[in-house]
């Protein structure tokens, strides 16, 4: 059992991932991501007062089944301040925005202090562990959500707002991530820079990189996972159809790539790339009409689709 006030990191994602989701929870099993990711992108001043080298998966036994059914079950929990006191952060991965996303925060939020009570991890008279909800976003359009409880709610008398919760959460959207941020040998800038790669060049010079990054013999688990996560999310996204081997090793997709980046690259420039830019059109649609009950035009319009894929899709959909 945990100290008082220890309190899990704990990465959710829905029930039913695809392929990109089940990438990122494999990564964010390794403290390297989970420390990357708060030094580079959460700019905020405790960040400098967390001690990393504390950082400790706790076994998913930990999470009750009512928490179980709304978090996966990769927990951490890091030092803070030097004290036997844990933050406790929950990260949400989204690839389209969602309106609800203040209330979906704060009911994982209240879920996991719930978790702490029950367990006996926090007595009577202990105070609630701070929590950071960060939301990373990889979707092509502006995230729209509200960044806040308080920002969702809607009027309220001066006298009864005193009573709202005001809960914020920190979004973190990949596509709008500058140069300055994405530039340097931070793990999870790796992510971001695959994420916004348009072209095999750009995948080629992000690889080189990462590989010599990652070339010391602890890196050998990241190297794999960054391996399988380019030849099944990232190549695919940018509309490459060639059959792929199962990568083991950055360094073979780096030899795939200079082998026939020039055989399939006037493909994947005339079809592929089109191609791949619908299908997430046509997967971010069905989740807006799935989720919010939309129609297809008025997903359509959320998306802020042109006329000229509008006609291109209405077979898809």
């Amino acid at each position: 059992m945990f100290p008082a006030l220890a309190t899990p990191c704990l990465i959710r994602y829905k029930r039913s991932m695809n392929t990109h989701d089940a990438a990122y929870k494999d990564f964010f099993k390794h403290p390297e991501m989970v420390e990357s990711l708060l030094t580079g992108f959460v700019h905020e001043d405790f960040v400098a007062e967390l001690d990393f080298s504390t950082l400790e998966h706790c076994p998913a036994s930990y999470i009750t089944d009512d928490l179980r059914e709304r978090m996966d079950d990769c927990v951490w929990k890091v030092k803070w301040r030097g004290r036997t006191s844990y933050l406790c952060l929950i990260l949400e991965f989204q690839s389209t925005p969602d309106p609800w996303m203040p209330v979906r925060i704060m009911t994982y939020t209240g879920l996991l202090w719930q978790d702490l009570v029950k367990t006996g991890e926090l007595k009577a008279g202990e105070a609630l562990p701070p929590v950071l909800p960060i939301v990373i976003y990889n979707g092509v359009g502006v995230w729209t959500a509200p960044l806040s409880v308080g920002e969702a709610l809607g009027p309220a008398p001066a006298s009864l707002e005193q009573y709202q919760s005001g809960q914020k959460y920190f979004l973190l959207d990949e596509k709008h991530c500058g140069d300055a941020q994405t530039s340097g040998e931070n793990l999870f800038s790796y992510m971001v820079r695959f994420e916004k790669a348009k072209t095999p060049e750009e995948i080629q010079l992000v690889l080189r990189s990462l590989r010599q990054r990652l070339s010391e013999p602890q890196y050998r688990e990241l190297r794999r996972l960054f391996s399988v996560w380019v030849g099944r999310v990232v190549l695919r996204n940018l509309g490459l159809k060639k059959a792929l081997p199962e990568f083991r090793d950055l360094q073979e997709v780096e030899n795939m790539l200079a082998e026939t980046v020039a055989s399939w690259k006037d493909t994947w420039l005339a079809e592929g790339r089109v191609e791949g830019r619908l299908g997430n059109l046509v997967e971010n649609i069905r989740t807006l009409m799935e989720t919010l009950c939309l129609t297809k035009e008025k997903a359509m319009d959320t998306l802020k689709v042109s006329e000229e894929d509008r006609a291109k899709l209405s077979s898809l959909l």
